[in-house]
Order: structure tokens, then C-alpha cells, then sequence
């Protein structure tokens, strides 16, 4: 993807390739799920596959090649999905983009306290401070991981913030996949 930065590590690229794809598709999406396979391993075993990819036009793409999944099922919480899961030796690493609202650790010491999940999520929804973020977090098998935030109110490529500890309970939760 052109926004990509090439001097990132080969999985901030992916992330940051994820990140874009997802926003070209706007706001108020469902979490999406990516296989990550490694490009060049692609490109031998699976040359029709890397065809269909535009991976065959004899430019040499290193790193990690994204690989949508089917849609993640709306009317099961995220984490008894991701439990779910079992990927193939093929799967080198997988990705999750999701948006959520955040509120700035300024806000915690004002949280009601007794509050169910959805009622907490409703006081969140209603919060001054809150913002309004897609998290696209990816692992590895080796237990790399890196994550890229974009806060709507600030949608552009050069506003992302990309770090491997930006989410760690999510890549956690993607991590325990391939356990």
C-alpha cells in the first residue's frame, strides 16, 4: 500500500497496510480478522494464490501478506471467537482490526463504581473525554506483535500511532490463537 513507511519492521508494515485497507472502508465496521503468511513462502507454494494477490509482478515483496478472514460473527463476544480459533502451520502470524471508544486514563478515577459491562459502556458512550479509536493489532508465532491506533477524529495516515505494547490484552488474546 503507498502509505506504508518502508523502513518499518516487516510485521509494522503489515499492521500499517491493515490499518489503511480498514479505513478505506470508513468507520462503524465490524472487527475483521487477517491470517498473516509470509510473502515469499506465499509466493512458492501457493503461486495462483499469489497471482490473484498481485504478488507475481516480479517486484520482490518481503514481510507479511495479509490475508482477509470470513466475517467474525456479530452475535458472539469477541473473545469467545478468538477462543475459537486454530490456525495452520501456513499462518506465520494473524491481525485484528477493531474499533472501540477510549477514554484518557484522566477519565478512570471518574468511573462509577458498581457498574455491569453494559452499563459502564453506556457511561463511556456518553463521556465528554471519549474517543472514538480503531485498534489494528497483530502477533506472530514468535510472539512479535505490534498494533497501530487511528482515532477518528484525527483519520489520516500520517496520524496513526503504531507500538508493539499499545494493546496488550488484544494481542494477548491473539497470541493465545495459536497456543
Amino acid at each position: 500500500m503507498s502509505n506504508t513507511p518502508m523502513a518499518a519492521s516487516p510485521l509494522t508494515r503489515a499492521v500499517l497496510e491493515i490499518d489503511e485497507y480498514v479505513s478505506g472502508l470508513g468507520w462503524d465496521r465490524p472487527a475483521r480478522l487477517f491470517a498473516l503468511v509470509d510473502t515469499a513462502r506465499l509466493r512458492t507454494q501457493e503461486p495462483g494464490l499469489a497471482s490473484q494477490l498481485g504478488l507475481d509482478d516480479g517486484v520482490e515483496h518481503a514481510g507479511f501478506t495479509p490475508i482477509e478472514q470470513e466475517e467474525i460473527p456479530a452475535d458472539k463476544p469477541l473473545d469467545e471467537f478468538l477462543g475459537t480459533i486454530a490456525w495452520p502451520d501456513a499462518v506465520t502470524g494473524c491481525a485484528l482490526t477493531v474499533e472501540r471508544l477510549m477514554l484518557p486514563p484522566s477519565a478512570e478515577t471518574s468511573v462509577p463504581e458498581g457498574l455491569s459491562e453494559a452499563q459502564l459502556a453506556k457511561w463511556v458512550a456518553k463521556h465528554p473525554d471519549r474517543q472514538e479509536v480503531r485498534m489494528t493489532v497483530a502477533v506472530l508465532r514468535d510472539g512479535a506483535r505490534e498494533s497501530a491506533l487511528r482515532l477518528r477524529e484525527k483519520d489520516s495516515p500520517t496520524e496513526v500511532l503504531t507500538g508493539s505494547d499499545l494493546v496488550p490484552g488484544l494481542a494477548d488474546a491473539l497470541a493465545a490463537t495459536f497456543a
